[in-house]
């Protein structure tokens, strides 16, 4: 018996993002003074202290009080176009700096974004773009690992929504090409700041100095920040996670007498929802420090000298100056975490502890908290994170839940849900739209509604969007925030049963996607399309079902996925065709040919394979080899790249050179 699997449809995205990107021209770090209400950022307080930004990275403010140029750059998966996202200006009574998340949510909005960019706001151009394969392949196209989604990770900083970069296994940013970074022994100093409860045990979430050819190149040949609760290398108090760097083979907590001890007793277990760390090296030294980003100092994780072990081979250090974003030194990716923000100092520079406290507080300044505006099903269970499912005309409850970031009294609050056209949303158990707060929702205090959504009857993908309106104490203009979860409306069709060929040489066209309408009536599937290797693709590439395609209810549709398709383009009214295989086919079979009005249908009349000696007439011209000769000279592929032949070629790629003889 056939074993087969069954799966509920769920929303697949296909994505491939170019191997390189166009950069652009960003205004620098320095010499673009705006008003002076912008405070100053950890780059200026490094650059007061001897110790300047050589690399400047935040998905969440400006980390100079001059700097107006991008943050990062985002792509929508719907037709492929990109946005920088800038800083919010100063005007009157918001300093700005902040990051415009307004734009990014009008730019996604009922579709996906990813984070192609993340700019370097030093103006030495270190831009982290798309993690190349390294020592390990990412999940990618050309073992590149996936981009982060923008949108998975929202905080707020100075009371204004912003996103964070929301890192899983296989995705990371890097760039292998710096402009000047420290480099072997030289002195250099890091921060970063993480989300404190994000992370596992994986190898390596990292922010920092690596190789430049993204493989292991040995100890002491990296620098970096750490987060997690790996065990493997040394490791602090249970469970976990710690602050820590990574030296390239060593995930580096403390330094023993012993290099069979990797026990660090005084390295606590962070607790922290936002964490400052910081990493500084120089030669036979080396330190980390790490806090609570929203109160309080910066503790000493360790204080000391290089690690000793019987290799002596981290001192010196032999750093190499790429700098990386969520993935170990060798593109080791199985690691997760959030970053919002970090940088490295220049060549030769060894920030002081006073300068790190200086860094911290400036952060605790600010005030990074959670988002105040949250949108999610009111039952969660077996939901994915930031999706809700839908079918026509349908009914389920959803919860908008907003938390007093702000340092004052927040009054006249109002929530409410925006739907797509067609759908409704009332408070539950009433008809209202909105629900309004008549008491002061004092800072921190969290409230909640819940609202009962009723999906329209066409299908659709797209967004609920939750919405904030209120005043707070001091100040009568009306503020407003905005969140946003992505949800579906899908039709009652489902993929029913699945089979990848068991490759068996028996049967080779027996792999199929099979779909089924659970519905009472009929549904058209004009158009869907099915996404196949989403790693492979390019974000427009799919499989189309032919137009006028209507599914029965209960009824099937078989996608067959066989390997016996035409070798060679077929022209109308052909009497022979050329396939890559005959297997299953048998005198009398019905082929079709094309789609809608251009379908040709034909019974096979005879199954011949010309031999070598004698092959058929050939497309690719006289006396050339036919296609059913064993070998293929050219063949396009659904997913895979075109091989274009210069004229006056004296040699083209072939699958294989059985019976070819010289001169034929």
């Amino acid at each position: 018996m056939k074993k087969k699997s069954r799966l509920i449809a769920v929303l697949a995205l296909a994505l491939i993002l170019p191997v390189t990107m166009m950069m652009v021209i960003m205004v620098a770090g320095t010499g673009c003074n705006i008003s002076s209400a912008r405070p100053e950022g950890p780059c200026d307080i490094y650059a007061d202290a001897g110790t300047p930004c050589v690399a400047a990275h935040s998905s969440t403010r400006a980390l100079y009080a001059s700097y107006i140029g991008p943050l990062y750059q985002i792509m929508r998966q719907s037709d492929g176009k990109t946005l920088d996202i800038g800083v919010v200006r100063s005007g009157k009574g918001d300093p700005g700096g902040y990051a415009d998340a307004a734009a990014q949510d009008k730019f996604c909005a009922n579709t996906y974004c990813w984070i192609t960019i993340l700019y370097d706001q030093s103006g030495k151009g270190n831009h982290l773009t798309q993690e190349p394969r390294g020592g390990f392949s990412g999940p990618a196209m050309g073992g590149f690992n996936n981009l982060p989604m923008a949108d998975m990770a929202p905080v707020t900083v100075m009371g204004h929504k912003v996103y964070g970069i929301f890192i899983e296994p296989g995705m990371g940013l890097r760039d292998d090409d710096p402009v000047g970074t420290a480099v072997d022994d030289q002195a250099e100093g890091q921060y970063w700041v993480v989300n404190g409860l994000h992370y596992n045990s994986g190898c390596c979430y990292d922010y920092g100095n690596a190789e430049i050819d993204s493989r292991d190149d040995g100890d002491g040949t990296m620098e970096t920040t750490y987060y997690g609760n790996a065990t493997a290398w040394y490791r602090g108090q249970a469970p976990g996670p710690w602050i820590m760097t990574d030296q390239e083979n060593n995930l580096v907590g403390c330094v023993n007498p012993s290099p069979n001890d990797k026990y660090c007793p005084d390295l606590p277990t962070i607790k922290w929802r936002f964490v400052t760390a910081t990493a500084d090296g120089e030669p036979h030294h080396w330190r980390s420090m790490g806090g609570d980003a929203q109160k309080g100092d910066l503790k000493i994780m360790f204080n000391g000298t290089r690690v000793i072990n019987d290799r002596s081979s981290y001192d010196p250090m032999r750093k190499q100056g790429a700098i990386l974003l969520g993935n170990g030194g060798d593109n080791s990716n199985g690691s997760q975490g959030t970053f919002y923000e970090g940088a490295m100092t220049a060549p030769g520079t060894f920030p002081s502890e006073e300068t790190n406290q200086k860094i911290h507080a400036n952060i605790v300044a600010a005030r990074y908290d959670v988002q105040s505006l949250s949108i999610a099903p009111a039952d969660a269970t077996d939901t994915p994170p930031g999706l809700q499912t839908f079918s026509p005309m349908s009914s389920q409850k959803t919860t908008v839940s907003f938390t007093n970031t702000t340092l004052a009294p927040v009054n006249n609050l109002r929530l409410s849900i925006s739907v797509p056209r067609d759908w409704k949303s009332v408070v539950i158990d009433s008809e209202e739209s909105s629900k309004i707060f008549a008491n002061t929702i004092a800072p921190g205090e969290s409230v909640s509604a819940t609202f009962l959504i009723t999906s329209g009857s066409e299908t659709f993908n797209g967004d609920l969007v939750g919405l904030a309106s209120f005043t707070t104490e001091g100040n009568s203009k009306t503020q407003s925030e905005t969140t946003v979860e992505k949800v579906r409306n899908v039709s009652p069709v489902r993929i029913n049963e699945f089979r990848i060929s068991d490759g068996s040489l028996e049967n080779s066209t027996n792999s199929f996607i099979e779909l089924y309408n659970t519905g009472d009536s009929e549904t058209d599937i004009s158009n869907w399309t099915l996404t196949h290797h989403q790693t492979q693709m390019p974000v427009f590439s799919s499989v189309n079902i032919p137009a006028g395609t209507k599914l029965a209810s209960h009824g099937f549709y078989l996608l067959g996925l066989t390997n016996s398709g035409l070798a060679v383009p077929a022209k109308k009214g052909e009497s022979v065709i050329y396939v890559r295989s005959t297997t299953g086919m048998s005198v009398g079979d019905v082929i079709e040919i094309g789609s809608g009005s251009t379908k040709e249908s034909r019974k096979i009349a005879s199954i011949t394979t010309p031999s070598a000696s004698e092959p058929p007439a050939s497309p690719f011209g006289p006396g050339r080899r036919g296609p059913l000769g064993s070998t293929t000279v050219w063949q396009p592929l659904p997913d895979g790249p075109v091989i274009t032949i210069p004229k006056g070629s004296t040699n083209i790629p072939v699958t294989s050179v059985a019976g070819f003889e010289a001169d034929q």
